[in-house]
């Protein structure tokens, strides 16, 4: 399993609000953005911004990363290894698999295993 990046997740009210902000910090763009049950994301730089109403946010405040990995699969089999538990997932998502691990000793990451098509498809607008 190789992991291809982490996003630190960083929770907002708005996209359109922090966006300037983060365009700013990092001088880039956003690679993606795109609509999830009822929140919105967006990745710049290194974050992953998580965007909505404190109801929608609340169901994902506990995660604190979001790792790209190239095999959801090596992640379900090193969870069962090492004793983690599968809090979600995995699942389908704009932009691939997704599924949310809490590990031994507490963490709480989701990881995904991209999709070209699906990632083409989300590509900022």
């Amino acid at each position: 399993m190789a992991v291809r990046t982490t996003y630190a997740r960083v929770y907002v009210d708005s996209l359109d609000t922090a966006l300037p902000t983060f365009e700013a910090l990092t001088s880039t763009r956003p690679n993606l953005r795109f609509p999830y049950r009822d929140v919105e994301l967006a990745s710049i730089g290194g974050y992953l911004l998580v965007a909505g109403p404190p109801e929608a946010l609340a169901p994902y405040r506990n995660v604190q990363a979001t790792t790209i990995v190239d095999d959801l699969d090596d992640v379900l089999a090193l969870v069962e290894r090492v004793g983690g538990d599968i809090l979600d997932g995995p699942n389908d998502v704009p932009t691939g698999r997704n599924l949310t691990v809490s590990h031994p000793g507490g963490a709480v990451i989701e990881y995904v295993e991209f999709e070209t098509t699906k990632v083409e498809a989300q590509a900022a607008r």
